[in-house]
């Protein structure tokens, strides 16, 4: 496991470096949408050969360029931009759970809300809690649901220990609960600011906004077939 993740972060590291030259950008931005022949791409960026042959001998190790040879004139190459290049750049973290749990201080608007945007992305299962539960959903985070098309089916708030059981990921959404939180492999922590002091259907919205991407980077990554979840 520790092999295959070095390597992959080494594969990943010199894709990074082969491109952190404005050269070797100007390359890659040149055949994003057509290939060229070594002699068409010099003329296309404007570049001395022998600085275009080393870029490309940089960009080829790296993966990040392929050559194919001519059909029509066999002495001839055309250099390609390989799309899977940048899809490996991409980190490929991966996360275990049977089912997500949102827990924000009150249990009244960010967990309430995460689990809703959850459902809408993902079909692991999810749950929210409160470390000191209020009395009430806040109507607001209800009415934010409705405004942004949000199946929310609002809990009466409840106590994280009464939520919880074995394999879960608790997914901290407040500051406040992640610091009363003691420190656990499986749990997470995203500080997302409170919309309630606000009082402003805007800040209800940002808080559904800032979930929203932070859930679609958290979905491809969780593998939830290691605790019995659904697939």
């Amino acid at each position: 496991m520790t092999t295959d993740l070095d390597a992959d972060l080494s594969k990943r590291a010199s894709i990074h470096a082969a491109l952190a030259d404005v050269g070797r950008l100007a390359i890659v931005d040149a055949l994003l949408l057509a290939d060229a022949s070594p002699s068409e791409l010099q003329v296309r960026i404007s570049m001395p050969s022998n600085l275009l042959a080393h870029h490309l001998r940089v960009l080829e190790r790296a993966g990040v360029v392929s050559r194919t040879r001519s059909e029509g004139d066999r002495r001839r190459t055309y250099l390609q931009f390989v799309p899977s290049a940048l899809d490996a750049m991409i980190p490929s973290t991966s996360q275990d759970a049977s089912r997500v749990v949102f827990v924000c201080t009150q249990n009244s608007a960010r967990s309430q809300l995460a689990v809703a945007v959850w459902n809408r992305l993902s079909e692991v299962p999810a749950a929210s809690g409160g470390t000191a539960p209020a009395a009430r959903v806040h109507p607001q985070a209800v009415a934010a649901a409705e405004r942004l098309g949000l199946r929310m089916q609002p809990r009466h708030p409840r106590r994280l220990e009464d939520v919880l059981s074995p394999g879960d990921l608790v997914i901290a959404v407040c500051d406040n609960a992640h610091e009363d939180l003691p420190a656990d492999s499986l749990r997470m922590h995203w500080s997302i600011p409170d919309p309630v002091p606000a009082n402003l259907d805007a800040a209800f919205d940002r808080t559904v906004d800032d979930l929203t991407q932070r859930i679609s980077r958290l979905v491809p990554a969780l593998d939830p077939t290691s605790n019995g979840a659904i697939a």
